[in-house]
């Protein structure tokens, strides 16, 4: 007997008569590997378990499920299951709502997410394509190294200084493409800046600072804010 193939489930709009919390709750249980009756609504996500993976897993599979874009920064704000579908039925039925939620990235964004692809496969030793722009990144692989890492690498790409953190509220590559696209400088601006820095660009760091910078990590004997800072002064 043969089982027919199996179709991924659309998104939901929270504004279809939809049972937000009661779609937030399964998105839990799945999650915890719990029955959905034993979630009480009210708990805050913390007490439930979560740490910052399971609060971009999270917030990924809510946004599929619900064609929507939230940071996991919102569960900051509203922090208990309750809260969060309050917040995603306001959203979907107040004024400023949006009644396409597809792809809404410009020429700029999109010219961006190529880039920050690239840097991404480079830091995860894969091949750009393979790499899903909707996909959270801890479900990608990336941990606090690696996120570090790749954090680094944008900053000397654009001239920014982001934090690690900053993952947290853009949790996916298309996400971050649009921040970054928003807050870059110019090019005009870029060039100005050229033009004014002190001759001579300091010299990459070698494999073997970089593992060293890693292990002091590891190791506690360096903050993740203080390495990307190290990382970011000298091209990787």
């Amino acid at each position: 007997m043969t089982s027919e193939p199996r179709t991924p489930p659309q998104p939901v709009p929270a504004a279809a008569g939809t049972d937000v919390l009661a779609g937030l709750t399964d998105v839990l249980a799945e999650l915890l590997e719990i029955e959905p009756d034993r979630i009480d609504p009210r708990q805050p996500f913390h007490v439930l378990g979560f740490d910052s993976i399971l609060t971009a897993e999270f917030v990924a599979a809510v946004n599929a499920r619900f064609g929507i874009r939230l940071a996991a920064a919102v569960l900051y704000d509203h922090p208990t299951p309750a809260a969060l579908a309050d917040r995603i039925e306001a959203d979907a039925t107040g004024p400023g709502a949006r009644a396409d939620t597809g792809e809404q990235d410009g020429p700029a964004a999109a010219a961006v997410l190529a880039e920050l692809r690239a840097h991404l496969a480079r830091i995860l030793h894969c091949d750009p394509h393979e790499i899903d722009a909707r996909e959270a990144f801890p479900l990608l692989g990336l941990d606090s190294i690696l996120g570090a890492q790749f954090v680094a690498a944008v900053n000397s790409a654009y001239g920014l200084r982001e934090r690690p953190v900053t993952l947290y509220d853009h949790p996916d590559l298309t996400a971050m493409a649009e921040h970054i696209a928003a807050v870059r400088a110019p090019a005009s601006d870029a060039a100005a800046r050229t033009a004014t820095a002190p001759p001579g660009p300091r010299a990459a760091l070698t494999p073997d600072e970089v593992n060293a910078l890693l292990d002091a990590v590891r190791d506690d004997m360096l903050s993740v804010d203080e390495a990307v800072t190290l990382l970011s002064s000298r091209p990787v």
